[in-house]
């Protein structure tokens, strides 16, 4: 199979576990090059992400975790690509290469400067989710702030998101955000990594209306593979599968993909200890009959299309 998933914070994980340079390649979290690639053509996301606490006095968040991402990219060069667009990724994947993609998670990494958000878009960053789960000038999250909407200036991230080419993610917003940002937005959009808020009641889910939303942009859901998105008591395979169906029943086969949330959550479905994992939920599709024209759009084809050329 092929993966391309649309997030993970693995790039975090690897400075609290105090991994060296190059440690990309293997290591002991859920994701790393070996194992991603082991699945036979592999494209992720990686999130620069952080909150204050996680750095120390005078260091910036988001050039702390860039520069970790070129240290990574210098010392892994022969198994990725740093890409930006889908025929970037078609050429790292044809090379045997994972095709490495950034996303920021949280634009208080990027002080909700509109400058920075400029320069981030420069240095190659493809992804924003405007918030995490602490509410911001911007807007408020499914968290804090729920009731809250875009700001003025929220209003004005978003366009300048768009118009900057980057794929503005709403995993984190509050529902009135949400809203907000979809009737701003002209082009695709996504929620890189939620699950469907039918099957599990969790306000970092998406409601039927959201993921249509979604859909009728031409964006992208990411299932998330975390145990707390998914469902009470035991979560399993089957559990992924059930948010998976509910959106296909949406008519979501162009929509939905993977956003595994890897590195960035304490458990996952039984069975599943990483990356390579993630063709366990190939195999019981496939099980269930699902076309391989299928599998392939909703394991990475779809996100490939969003991404653009």
């Amino acid at each position: 199979m092929k993966l391309f998933d649309g997030h993970c914070d693995t790039l975090l994980a690897l400075r609290f576990s105090r991994q060296p340079a190059g440690a990309l390649y293997r290591n002991s979290l859920h994701v790393d090059l070996e194992r991603g690639l082991s699945l036979g053509g592999y494209a992720q996301f990686f999130a620069i992400f952080g909150t204050p606490e996680f750095v120390r006095d005078g260091e910036d968040l988001f050039d702390l975790f860039y520069g970790r991402f070129l240290e990574e990219l210098e010392a892994c060069g022969d198994h990725m690509a740093f890409c930006r667009t889908g025929s970037e990724a078609d050429a790292a994947v044809a090379g045997g290469k994972a095709a490495a993609f950034l996303s920021v998670e949280g634009a208080e990494v990027l002080n909700c400067d509109p400058k920075r958000l400029e320069q981030a878009a420069e240095k190659g960053v493809r992804s924003l989710c405007l918030t995490w789960n602490r509410a911001t000038a911007l807007c408020g999250t499914n968290v804090q702030d729920p009731d809250r909407g875009l700001s003025a200036a929220g209003k004005d991230f978003v366009r300048l998101g768009e118009e900057l080419g980057l794929i503005l993610d709403v995993s984190h917003l509050s529902d009135p955000g949400f809203w907000d940002l979809e009737k701003l937005v002209k082009g695709p959009f996504a929620a890189t990594h939620s699950n469907s808020r039918a099957i599990h009641e969790h306000t970092r889910n998406l409601t039927d209306d959201m993921f249509r939303a979604i859909r009728d942009h031409g964006g992208a859901a990411g299932l998330n593979l975390y145990t707390a998105f998914l469902g009470e008591g035991e979560v399993t395979i089957e559990t992924v599968v059930r948010h998976l169906e509910h959106f296909l029943d949406l008519g979501g086969e162009k929509t939905v993909a993977m956003g595994g949330d890897l590195d960035g959550c304490e458990s996952l479905p039984r069975g599943m200890s990483g990356v390579q994992d993630v063709k366990l939920l190939e195999q019981e599709l496939q099980k269930r009959g699902y076309p391989q024209d299928l599998l392939d759009d909703l394991f990475f084809n779809n996100w490939r299309r969003v991404v653009g050329d």
